[in-house]
């Protein structure tokens, strides 16, 4: 059975930072593209950053370039999420994702499975 584990949401100022991981099982992680998303109340869920199964493409939502940071590590079936200069916008359920074939990493369907999310408050 395929886990995936969200951890590290909470409540921040604005300007402060939080890491997220996501810790997978029941995959063969390495082989996966990982992604993370968010969805904020009244929005649409929203693609936020993505990392190949080498680790060595990421992709990123315009407006968290510069702040975020994803990466991984496949030896503990984990992807990280490092958001800094956090803003009240970013306030969201952040959700990882795995994706096998990883070619439409900004689509959410494209995604195989899903952990169960965590929250980020940010608060100004």
């Amino acid at each position: 059975q395929v886990q995936l584990e969200e951890s590290g949401g909470g409540q921040v100022q604005a300007g402060g930072s939080l890491r997220l991981s996501c810790a997978a099982s029941g995959l063969t992680f390495s082989v996966y593209t990982m992604g993370w998303f968010r969805l904020a109340p009244g929005k649409e869920r929203e693609f936020v950053a993505a990392i190949t199964w080498t680790g060595i493409n990421t992709y990123y939502l315009d407006s968290v370039k510069g702040r975020f940071t994803i990466s991984r590590d496949n030896a503990k079936n984990t992807v990280y999420l490092q958001m800094n200069s956090l803003k009240p916008d970013d306030t969201a359920v952040y959700y990882c994702a795995a994706d096998f074939y990883g070619l439409g990493f900004k689509i959410s369907s494209e995604y195989d499975y899903w952990g169960q999310g965590t929250q980020v408050t940010v608060s100004s």
